[in-house]
């Protein structure tokens, strides 16, 4: 009798703001299954999660607004995590630049981030960028507004690089990039991560 393949793993995509159909089709083409992430019951149904970029302030002033705070501190604490530009600010420890936040960011990702410290978006540029998550290889990062990584903590891996700037990090589960691997044809960055950061958990679950 042919082995039942194992079900794929579904990457949730937090839809609080961005272009949800660019990160869905990303993650489809590197192999996974998708679902928009808007409350605490659709939250609770995927294996891993994309947070996307947008504007860092609006973002948690909507978690906060919409109760789903609570939920997704208790998710970024014990599972795998994909973000992007303002993705990243709201997991780090630290924040500095770009004004007040009303609200404190997750601080689950030991890092200081400068908001917005590449420029405006009039200011928005593509670079290569390279490290263990690229294969070592150059990839195409796009920067909209982006933060930058200005303190790694200890127990944080910095896995890619422009220049000798550290622009992605990871820390066991949780990835974190200063760019948009979504808005390029490379799907490298969403195999890396579904590889190194989410494989061994999704594969013990699905036996």
């Amino acid at each position: 009798m042919k082995k039942a393949a194992a079900p794929k793993l579904t990457v949730g995509i937090l839809c609080l703001q961005g272009d949800y159909e660019k990160h869905e089709a990303a993650w489809r083409e590197a192999g996974a299954a998708t679902r928009r992430v808007d409350d605490a019951e659709s939250l609770s149904a995927v294996d891993a999660l994309s947070m996307p970029g947008g504007e860092s302030t609006t973002m948690l002033r909507l978690l906060a607004i919409t109760g789903l705070r609570e939920p997704l501190e208790r998710f970024v604490a014990t599972k795998p995590v994909f973000a992007t530009c303002a993705g990243l600010i709201l997991l780090a420890q630290e924040l500095t630049g770009g004004g007040r936040v009303p609200f404190p960011p997750l601080g689950v990702l030991d890092v200081e981030v400068e908001r917005n410290a590449y420029g405006r978006q009039i200011d928005s540029f593509a670079a290569r960028v390279s490290g263990p998550a690229t294969g070592n290889t150059p990839f195409e990062g796009v920067f909209i507004r982006a933060p930058r990584i200005k303190r790694v903590g200890a127990g944080v891996e910095v896995v890619v690089r422009l220049g000798e700037e550290p622009v992605g990090v990871r820390h066991d589960r949780i990835l974190g990039l200063c760019f948009h691997p979504e808005l390029t044809a490379d799907r490298r960055m969403h195999r890396w991560f579904l590889e190194h950061c989410v494989g061994a958990e999704h594969t013990a679950r699905t036996r």
